[in-house]
């Protein structure tokens, strides 16, 4: 059957391409936990429960990030178009289940930097390898910072030796209480190494190298059982650069604020060759979560850990067809 993609007035191609830069934002394991009802006047972002990961991300915090993510995207491709985009967090009643609403606020003209960042959507890659042994300027830091910033989140840098000895540790705990859980290792297998559906999921290429016991920094084991026999592994870097992105409160809505920052500085990052892949065992553990905030001051929430640096090229993970992710009206909650 023909979806037929109407929406702010736009046509169907403008509405494709924003739906499409929509799936390129990351998500746990490649999920892609998000699904669009496109209405004449507006875009509703509702989460796709069916892909939810109840063991991993047992709050749903991780999905809401990657819907943050996507909700990114999509006020980005309509700012290429000419229109300013009109975000609603959690609308309630107005739209049942939706996550978020995207109207038309005005006219846009885009600057440069909203090209670069919308050319980097489809470049921009998890990059589950290690990392060259090249520090990261301080020009390209500030860069990042201030994208955090732009989205009313806060990015805190690891650069105290002692801080990084902390969350290391505090890394090492949540990943050995997550192998230790059958339902978190049930989770990455069905996701992982080509066992997912076609359109997403993390395929053998783009999974990474087996960690090595001699890696200082617990990493998730993204290879299938198979790799671990041919890939003898690279050491990853021992000091890498760590970032923590912060919103200011806890709940939905500073999650789905934290998600579009990730993204805007994802994709900053990307525009002058940075790579970067998440730490994310410290997020979904939550006493080790809780204990990251901490010591962090307490007042700031934690809402994802990233490793950045300058990494090799990989390829691209799959995304689902375009068409999959329109939600009919029939099927919307409360329709």
């Amino acid at each position: 059957m023909t979806t037929t993609m109407s929406a702010l007035g736009l046509a169907e191609d403008d509405v494709r391409d924003v739906l499409e830069a929509a799936s390129f934002a990351p998500s746990v394991h490649n999920s892609q936990p998000w699904r669009f009802l496109l209405r004449p006047d507006r875009i509703e972002l509702h989460p796709d429960p069916g892909r939810r990961l109840p063991a991993t991300d047992p709050e749903s915090r991780e999905l809401r990030l990657s819907c943050g993510a996507a909700l990114f995207n999509v006020r980005l491709a309509l700012q290429a178009l000419g229109i300013r985009p009109l975000a609603t967090l959690i609308p309630g009643p107005t739209a049942p289940g939706a996550l978020a609403v995207i109207r038309r606020g005005g006219q846009f003209t885009p600057t440069e930097e909203t090209r670069a960042l919308l050319r980097a959507v489809k470049s921009r890659r998890t990059n589950r390898h290690p990392f060259l042994d090249a520090a990261v300027p301080v020009g390209h830091r500030q860069l990042m910072i201030h994208a955090a910033e732009q989205e009313r989140s806060w990015l805190h840098v690891v650069d105290d030796r002692e801080e990084q000895v902390r969350l290391r540790e505090f890394l090492r705990r949540a990943h050995q209480a997550q192998l230790a859980d059958t339902g978190v290792q049930a989770e990455l297998v069905a996701w992982t190494g080509g066992r997912a559906e076609p359109g997403h999921g993390v395929p053998p290429q783009s999974a990474g190298p087996t960690p090595q016991p001699q890696d200082e920094w617990a990493l998730r084991d993204f290879s299938p059982g198979e790799a671990r026999l041919r890939l003898t592994g690279k050491d990853y870097e021992p000091d890498p650069f760590i970032v923590v992105l912060c919103s200011f409160y806890d709940g939905p809505l500073g999650e789905l604020q934290a998600g579009q920052a990730m993204q805007r500085l994802l994709l900053a990052a990307t525009t002058v060759g940075l790579s970067a892949s998440f730490l994310s065992q410290v997020i979904e553990v939550r006493k080790v979560r809780e204990e990251l905030r901490r010591s962090l001051g307490g007042t700031l929430v934690p809402q994802t850990v990233l490793r950045v640096g300058f990494g090799s090229p990989v390829p691209r993970t799959p995304r689902r067809p375009v068409e999959d992710l329109v939600l009919e009206s029939s099927t919307a909650p409360n329709s």
